[in-house]
């Protein structure tokens, strides 16, 4: 959710480490995307968690017909806002939402959003999202060359793979697994 700058600080005084808050999509986009409130309110939530001390998580999903030029603008704009953490989703246009007709991207489209991100964001974490296993399909691999992360299981929508083919998958390129401290 949004946060305020009292809210941000005493999540940081309680220990929280991370905060995601996705941008979503391009600003030229976002009417069109969400009518509850505005891209400049999610920008502000992400600085507010940055400015008292908590990691921003803040990414976009891709696919929502957003133009080329607007995937490189996303880009520039996480790295103006400072994400540590940086998911890139693909848009699964499921029935019966409004995006269900949206033109489905193409694993090399996927690759190109990865090979972007990581180019603009060299030191940042950049996260394979949801949607990955639909519109990666078998270059799913390529895209950890990009990456340092996939997420595993399922997403809010849809589901994902087997967790232990994500690790086969991973363990075939030759990296490996690191632990994560909870």
């Amino acid at each position: 959710g949004f946060l305020n700058e009292d809210q941000a600080g005493r999540l940081a005084e309680a220990g929280v480490h991370r905060y995601n808050h996705n941008l979503n999509t391009h600003a030229n986009n976002y009417d069109s995307i969400c009518s509850t409130h505005t891209y400049d309110d999610r920008v502000d939530t992400v600085q507010k968690a940055k400015q008292a001390g908590i990691s921003p998580c803040s990414g976009a999903i891709f696919g929502m017909g957003e133009t080329i030029e607007e995937r490189a603008e996303i880009a520039f704009e996480l790295q103006r806002i400072d994400a540590d953490s940086i998911p890139c989703n693909f848009l699964v246009a499921v029935k019966g939402t409004p995006l269900e007709g949206q033109k489905e991207l193409t694993p090399v489209e996927c690759l190109k959003v990865l090979a972007m991100m990581r180019f603009v964001n060299p030191t940042k974490e950049i996260r394979i999202s949801g949607g990955r296993e639909i519109n990666l399909r078998s270059v799913q691999p390529i895209g950890l060359f990009a990456a340092n992360s996939i997420f595993v299981g399922d997403y809010l929508t849809t589901a994902g793979q087997e967790p232990t083919a994500d690790w086969g998958m991973i363990a075939d390129l030759g990296f490996e697994i690191e632990e994560c401290a909870l």
